[in-house]
């Protein structure tokens, strides 16, 4: 199927001996796409076409549209850390023909403030996902424990990076309390994202055959962080803006790149909405101090919210319990149809309606 050779190269973009094993286990059970195919890594994705890797170097190529309807039909998209078969044709042109199923996602979804809701896939197979944040005003421990929700509810371990510690004169008190919000065995490291301190700070994960995504709002230094593991300058890096010190968009696609140490990094963009993939019974499992707590409530259909004898609001800090009945709500309105969705809409108008025709009332109006 692949050479040995093939296989020797590709475990330097991250394909280690357990992803391989499932995916001869899927192309057992799936009849080969093509002839001759090439098991390719993408490492990065436009919006016309995607570039592959083949462990020596990069390949333009793109999708067959059968294989994009696919993916589309299951809610699915080709993402940057995908496996796939891909084939060259005569015009040497390389075409992806299979997608291998992926080990993990990292998904978001997308609201238009109406009716459709739309899961958007950021990236597969990683094993650990670089959580990014400012110690500047780009400091957010509620925006932290939702990309921590995010990505423990796609199975991949967070390690919380707080950068730009040089600027912050209570780094050591930031630190602590990021720790105080970490699942049990969670790690937060702060380092200045310059020079050699990052490297020898996450050495334990850039271990060959790991993949890594860095993930974070734009101006955290992501993009800087990626050149100090990468030791060079792959990604451009750019101020904050004066006034508000607001991050600026310097990557603009996710890519993947290989460092030294033989692990692989996949920078991305910004994410300006982060709304998460997974419905309100997932959620509750990730913040444990609340699973752990709700039994002890005196009702056992508690809320958490005015009951009394509630043991999760007499137990959890205010606005972290704040913070997870607002993911708790956006998941329930995202498994939402459609249809659902209107009714809801309907409700609220009508409860807004009779409020203000209350209101009027008592005005004597």
């Amino acid at each position: 199927m692949f050479s040995i050779s093939d296989l020797g190269r590709l475990r330097g973009i991250g394909l280690s001996p357990a992803l391989m094993a499932g995916f001869v286990q899927e192309l057992q059970r799936t009849a080969l796409p093509c002839a001759e195919p090439a098991l390719l890594r993408v490492t990065e994705v436009q919006r016309e076409g995607l570039t592959l890797h083949d462990g020596l170097q990069p390949l333009p190529a793109r999708l067959l549209p059968a294989v994009r309807a696919m993916l589309a039909a299951e809610g699915d998209a080709i993402a940057c850390g995908d496996w796939v078969l891909a084939e060259r044709n005569t015009l040497g042109e390389w075409w992806v023909a299979h997608r291998l199923q992926p080990v993990n996602q990292l998904a978001r979804r997308l609201h238009d403030g109406r009716d459709k809701v739309e899961r958007v896939v950021i990236v597969s197979n990683v094993d650990t996902a670089l959580l990014v944040m400012g110690l500047d005003l780009d400091y957010s421990p509620r925006r932290l424990e939702r990309y921590l929700a995010l990505v423990r509810l796609a199975g991949v371990a967070p390690v919380v990076v707080l950068t730009k510690k040089d600027l912050c004169p209570v780094a050591d008190e930031r630190l602590r309390e990021v720790q105080a919000l970490l699942p049990p065995g969670g790690v937060a490291v702060a380092v200045n994202a310059l020079g050699e301190e990052p490297r020898q700070a996450l050495a334990p994960w850039l271990q060959a055959g790991q993949t890594l995504v860095l993930l974070g709002s734009s101006g955290a230094g992501k993009s800087t962080l990626t050149n100090a593991l990468l030791a060079a300058e792959v990604q451009d890096t750019g101020a904050n803006r004066t006034g508000d010190n607001r991050g600026r968009h310097t990557t603009t696609v996710r890519s993947l790149h290989a460092t030294a140490e033989g692990a692989c990094i996949i920078d991305t963009p910004g994410l300006r909405t982060l709304r998460l993939d997974g419905d309100a019974l997932a959620l509750g499992a990730v913040f444990e101090d609340i699973a752990r707590l709700a039994p002890l409530c005196r009702f056992r259909d508690c809320r958490h919210e005015a009951e009394p004898g509630c043991a999760v609001r007499e137990g959890v800090e205010a606005q972290r319990l704040r913070n997870f009945h607002k993911l708790e709500r956006e998941a329930r309105r995202d498994t939402l149809t459609a249809l659902e969705r209107r009714a809801q809409l309907q409700t609220w108008k009508q409860h807004g309606r009779a409020g203000r025709a209350r209101a009027q009332d008592k005005r004597g109006g």
